[in-house]
């Protein structure tokens, strides 16, 4: 079996631990980013010798093993920790190019500052804490005040984005017209479902109206996917609130019957283990993100090979695959039962091509787009008094819609 998994902010399910991260200009989740591929000038090397023949280079036949995860950022290592202790007797083993693990969570450290060159959050649900506990990082977790406003721009001017339900009909980012608007909507009243899969900007227009994409929608999609909602599917990348209108009817049936529902169901217990967030709120560690790959890869030990680059893989007869490497030690082939590839889908495209042309060509259509963050800091006597209260910046932090003119996706 060959199981594809992008390196994004939506890694595998729960059964794999499934950790949900945040890029740099989002609230609560993060997006994939590509940037373009630079391609290292050839070197030639030349020698000449009488009578001397050149030899390809040896490749050393490596112990087989269940399952190759090839990716050692969040994704793989996620994966080869959950099968690592739901399958003690399996041999796992991750390879990762790059002479380091944690794929695009980048954290550094210099002159006393620390800032992410990455992703910056995570949502702190169980499944993530239970990640977080069984990494050992439980007294590193960091999490932030839930009562932090979030700040939307429009008319140049930043307004607080409500944080409960409470504060919806006071809250001035939409018009008075604007709230009617989504809330008739959000009851049922509103055009019916088209015959094909919506977008986020379509299933947002219909069901809430225009306020509610433009200003509140819309800067949430480029903060945390950094892409076009109007190309985005709203079942994919917001699936609890797809499901609301698809079996209640509407977004506040679907509510009512997903409580009942809840409410009717037996829940199990919660690992004590776990701390217990309080409200919507976001973590990262004392250390920075890199603290939690780091740690899952020094418990794996021997099983995480770094500077291993794969070149390609092929299925035997007997049904197993084998992977061969350019590695330090030199090429190494690699048999396996399973392989989980972890890794950008362009470079997925390519290995896969010669095992599925159809696999290959639909991974190759993935569009990444481009992100940068930028890391600034100020001394804090150039921050202006009133915008201080009791001393201090308050705020999470801001999202840009695109059809303000700034250039900027948001800030934190």
């Amino acid at each position: 079996m060959v199981s594809v998994f992008n390196e994004i902010l939506f890694p595998p399910n729960q059964t794999l631990l499934r950790p949900s991260l945040h890029s740099p200009t989002s609230f609560f989740t993060s997006p994939t980013r590509k940037f373009p591929r630079s391609r290292p000038n050839p070197i030639l090397r030349c020698s000449i010798a009488e009578e001397s023949t050149a030899s390809p280079p040896k490749t050393r036949d490596s112990a087989p093993v269940d399952c190759v995860v090839v990716g050692g950022g969040v994704s793989g290592l996620c994966i080869a920790q959950a099968l690592a202790t739901k399958h003690a007797n399996a041999n796992v083993v991750v390879t990762e190019a790059r002479d380091r693990v944690g794929g695009n969570i980048t954290t550094m450290e210099r002159d006393g500052y620390l800032w992410e060159e990455g992703p910056n959050s995570f949502q702190p649900s169980d499944p993530m804490l239970t990640m977080v506990v069984d990494s050992g990082l439980k007294d590193e977790l960091v999490l932030g005040d839930p009562d932090a406003p979030r700040f939307v721009l429009w008319n140049r001017k930043l307004r607080p984005v409500p944080g409960k339900l409470t504060d919806l009909p006071f809250f001035d980012l939409m018009s008075i017209g604007g709230k009617i608007r989504a809330g008739f909507g959000a009851l049922g009243i509103r055009p019916p479902p088209p015959g094909h899969e919506e977008s986020v900007e379509e299933f947002v227009r219909r069901n809430l109206g225009d306020e509610v994409f433009e200003r509140l929608i819309e800067p949430f999609c480029s903060g945390v996917y950094a892409g076009d909602p109007s190309k985005l599917s709203m079942k994919a990348a917001f699936g609890k609130v797809w499901k609301l209108e698809k079996n209640g009817g509407s977004i506040i049936g679907g509510t009512f019957k997903a409580i009942q529902e809840r409410n009717g169901a037996s829940k199990p217990p919660r690992d004590p283990r776990l701390p217990k967030p309080k409200g919507q709120t976001v973590g990262s560690f004392r250390k920075g993100l890199t603290m939690l790959p780091d740690a899952i890869s020094a418990r794996l030990g021997n099983k995480v090979k770094l500077s291993w680059k794969l070149s390609s893989i092929s299925k035997l007869d007997s049904g197993e695959y084998s992977l061969t490497y350019e590695t330090p030690e030199g090429v190494v082939s690699l048999q396996c039962k399973t392989v989980v590839l972890t890794i950008p889908s362009y470079v997925a495209s390519t290995l896969l091509r010669p095992l599925s042309a159809a696999a290959a060509d639909a991974l190759s259509k993935f569009y990444y787009p481009p992100v940068a963050a930028v890391s600034i800091s100020y001394p804090k006597e150039a921050i202006r008094s009133e915008c201080l209260i009791d001393g201090e910046l308050k705020g999470f932090g801001q999202l840009h819609p695109r059809s303000q003119g700034v250039e900027t996706l948001g800030e934190y």
